[in-house]
Order: structure tokens, then sequence, then C-alpha cells
């Protein structure tokens, strides 16, 4: 497989440490604005011929369509900020080639009533697209990360496999990660945080389809495994809670993240400045986002790997019956830091989001994953993906929260 990855961030550094160890990538284009720093990444992979580098604008469409053309790739990789979606995504499509993303294309809060109903949902502008990529017969495999991503994997297959009838899917990310040094350090991209964080939470009910809630609402306190213990978590905008309930049947379906308090005020207070907004301003003649400029701000993620310590777990929890009897599991993945960076050289939030790019490349290679148009992880079958998990030094475990009686187990 020949892959066009736009963006070599902290992700797609992630994403080539994983690939390079997989024979069957034949070719990764690691093409980014910054071309000094792709040039680093290309330098710790060690294969100047198979890495190559390239400069890229996401902006320009037609700059992305001229790689993939010049590279004949199979498919192109989105790994930056979902700000760049649409040109990316175009470029696929016009070039023939498939897509994939992590994040899908942005959504814009309600005019008038943004906390009750939706306004364009996150993913529309794919979506809407969907029946001129199927008769293309070309692929869009959307929100393929962790989470999105593997999580979703974890519904189809609770679905396929578990349970009889499912009341709720709850999609629940915490951690214990500590960064020394830094009294504010977020794990990710600063950009999409603020996005997803700030922006109204969806919930998906079966009884009144999809409406929205004020950012941070209904706190729960979530009991991770594997050490992290109790965090508490908030409804958070999420793509889960759009690509869930198109391929599976439950009564409700949500996203909740474990932020912390001080992050909260930090988002709020960011928000009340209006340093948040994407729209740039003018300042003293030159014109700048307020959120590049926090951006800017704040460190590399990417970079923070060796001042990390501590566990991130990514699951997708879930409520219903199985022979009549309620039942409840927590599919779950935890990654510790030291073992990503011993491993992979990169910290672990963004080295859980790289697998399921890569596992899903192999899926579409070896044809276990065949389909057209612009479809989610739940579309296929869960089970060639589930057990290369633990192959790729990436496994999976399931937590019954609530078990089943031991004379039907």
């Amino acid at each position: 497989m020949k892959v066009l990855m736009i963006g070599v961030g902290g992700v797609g550094e992630a994403i080539a440490a994983i690939a390079r160890e997989q024979a069957w990538v034949e070719k990764l284009v690691l093409a980014d604005y910054d071309v000094e720093r792709a040039r680093r990444v290309q330098k710790k992979l060690g294969d100047a011929q198979r890495f190559p580098v390239e400069f890229v604008d996401a902006r320009k469409q037609e700059m992305i369509e001229a790689l993939a053309r010049k590279h004949r790739v199979d498919l192109i990789m989105n790994a930056v900020d979902p700000v760049f979606n649409i040109p990316i995504f175009e470029a696929a499509y016009r070039t023939g080639v498939h897509y994939m993303d992590m994040a899908m294309s942005l959504s814009q809060p309600h005019p008038e009533r943004p906390y009750e109903l939706p306004g364009v949902k996150l993913g529309d502008y794919q979506f809407q697209r969907a029946e001129l990529w199927e008769r293309k017969g070309l692929l869009a495999l959307v929100g393929m990360g962790i989470e999105p991503g593997v999580v979703d994997v974890f519904a189809r297959y609770a679905q396929d496999y578990l349970f009889d009838e499912i009341e709720e899917i709850g999609i629940r990310d915490g951690n214990n990660l500590v960064i020394e040094g830094y009294p504010f350090a977020p794990t990710f991209s600063i950009w999409t945080t603020i996005e997803e964080c700030l922006n109204p939470p969806l919930i998906w009910e079966a009884s009144r389809g999809w409406y929205t809630t004020e950012p941070f609402s209904e706190p729960e306190v979530f009991n991770f495994p594997e050490g992290i213990g109790p965090v508490e978590v908030v409804n958070v905008e999420h793509e889960e809670v759009l690509l869930i309930p198109r391929w599976i049947r439950a009564r409700r379906v949500t996203f909740k993240y474990g932020l912390g308090r001080q992050f909260i005020e930090i988002l709020k207070t960011l928000h009340l400045l209006g340093l948040d907004r994407k729209e740039p301003i003018n300042v003293k003649g030159v014109m700048v986002a307020p959120r590049d400029v926090v951006a800017a701000c704040l460190p590399n993620p990417a970079e923070l790997g060796h001042k990390m310590h501590g566990k991130t777990c990514a699951g997708t929890w879930v409520k219903g019956f199985k022979d009549g009897y309620p039942y409840q599991v927590y599919i779950y993945q935890v990654l510790d830091n030291q073992e990503s960076m011993q491993r992979w050289g990169t910290q672990a939030v963004v080295t859980q989001t790289a697998f399921g790019p890569v596992i899903a490349w192999e899926m579409l290679e070896r044809g276990l994953w065949k389909g057209a148009g612009v479809l989610g992880p739940e579309a296929f079958d869960p089970i060639p993906f589930l057990e290369r998990m633990a192959d790729y030094g990436f496994p999976y475990k399931i937590q019954e929260l609530q078990p089943l009686p031991q004379a039907i187990r």
C-alpha cells in the first residue's frame, strides 16, 4: 500500500513509527507545512526512500492532488486538524483514491438554540457526499483514530457478539497522566481540544434523535481500569455520537471525557475572553486567529513524552441485555506512556490515536474490509481488526461491570 499522509505532527509521527514495522506499507509520504519537522521524523524512521518528505499546504486542494498523483498513492491519510478536512477529502475524490481521517468535518452550532438543537453536525459535509463516493467506487473511512475509531469497532463487536439488546453506549476516556514542569500542558492538539470541548455536546436518543446540551454537562465519576481509578468525566462534542447510531441499534449514545476541573476552567476562560475564536482578527495590522495564538503559547504535545508519566484509557461502556438478563461491559485499551516512549518513541495519547489508522490500512490492503461511500468503522466486521490489535502491541480487554449469571455464561 502507498499512502500520502497529510500532517506529520504528534499523531502523524506515531502513525509512521507504527507503519514502519509493517512490510506491506510500501510507501508512506510524509507531507507537512513544516518540512523540517517531517525530515526529523524521516531521520528517526531511517528510510528516506520508503518515507519521502514533501511540502504541503493543507488548505490547497490542488497541491494535495498533485502529490497524490506524483506518488501514485492508494489512499490519502488526513492527520491534521479537522479544519483542513474538506480540501483533503475533496482531493482524494478528485484523484480517485481512498480517504481516511480521524476527525470529521467541523460542526456549526444552531444559530438560535445551540444548547438544545444541533446546527451543522460533525461530518455532515462528508455524509452529504456519500452517494458521489459510492458511485465512483471509492471509500472515505471517516473517524478512524482511537476515539472515534477503535472504540467504534468495540461498539460494533458488542452489538454483534455480546448483547441481544443495547440500552446505552457510552464512550468514556480518562487518564492519570502527569506532565513534569508544566502547570498546564494539553496532551493533544489544543486547537482540536478547544473545538470539541467548547462546542455544544451531542447526545443521541432513539426516541428523539440528536440533541445538544451545554459544554461540560452531566458530570459523572467513572472508575477506569488498570490503576487509573475514578475520574470525573463530562459531555464533550465527539464523532462517536454521530457515527454509532448510523450502524448500531442503541437507545442512547454519549461521549464523556475526563478533563479535570482546572482544564475546564481554563477552557471557559479562553471562551470568555474570545481566545477560542478561529476567525482571524486584526492585531496591530496583522491578521491572526486567537486560537492559533493560544496554540503557539503552549508546548507542543508531540514533544512532551519524556516529561509524561501515567496511563491513558479509551473505551466503550455498553449497557443492555443478554438472554433476558441485564449486562454491562467496558471494552477498553490502556496505554502506559513509558511503554509507548520505549517502543515507538512517541507519547501515549498520540500513539494510542495512531494505531487505529494503521490497522485499518491493513484491513483494506488485505481485502478484509471492503466498501464504497462515506463509512464509519462501525460499518465493518470487527473481528479481523480486534484479532490484530495484540499483534501490534495494542491489546484490548473487556471488563464486566455487571456480569451475567454464572448459569448462562
